[in-house]
């Protein structure tokens, strides 16, 4: 069940606050496909199930920028944000991908609110610690220290 903020008071309250996790999110072929198009990454481990079954991940796997850029709308499924004008991705600290996303795989995301911080212009600046996790796998195959700016 994702949590909801009012204003910037609501984002506020939020800080030190664990998100939860989302729903699964199965990783299709299809989808590495059209991110490989809209990347032009089409290297081999990720579109080409065939000879990436004689590669060292006995199949193929998600490009990790795509993983990464699913936290986006998983995100939004943890977190509804009202009574602001705008918020902004105001960049990333840190990112690993610990382990591979093999097609098929389902996938969740996992927030911490970290800080808020008051910015000028009268809005706030949250710092949210993500682990994207994969069904049945111990280890995380994203952390990601996301930055974002919401304003009144």
């Amino acid at each position: 069940m994702s949590q909801h903020a009012d204003g910037l008071d609501g984002l506020r309250s939020l800080a030190g606050r664990d998100l939860g996790r989302t729903d699964w999110l199965e990783i299709t072929q299809e989808r590495v496909d059209t991110f490989a198009d809209a990347t032009g990454d089409h290297q081999w481990i990720h579109t080409d199930p065939q000879r990436a079954k004689e590669g060292p991940f006995g199949g193929p796997i998600a490009h990790g920028y795509l993983t990464l850029s699913l936290i986006i709308p998983l995100f939004g499924d943890l977190l509804h944000i009202t009574g602001i004008s705008m918020s902004v991705n105001y960049g990333l600290e840190k990112v690993r991908f610990p382990s591979p996303v093999p097609v098929g795989a389902r996938i969740r995301l996992h927030g911490t609110v970290e800080s808020v911080e008051e910015i000028k212009g009268d809005g706030v600046q949250t710092r949210l610690a993500f682990t994207v996790e994969a069904e049945g796998n111990a280890k995380p195959v994203c952390v990601a220290q996301a930055v974002y700016r919401h304003y009144a």
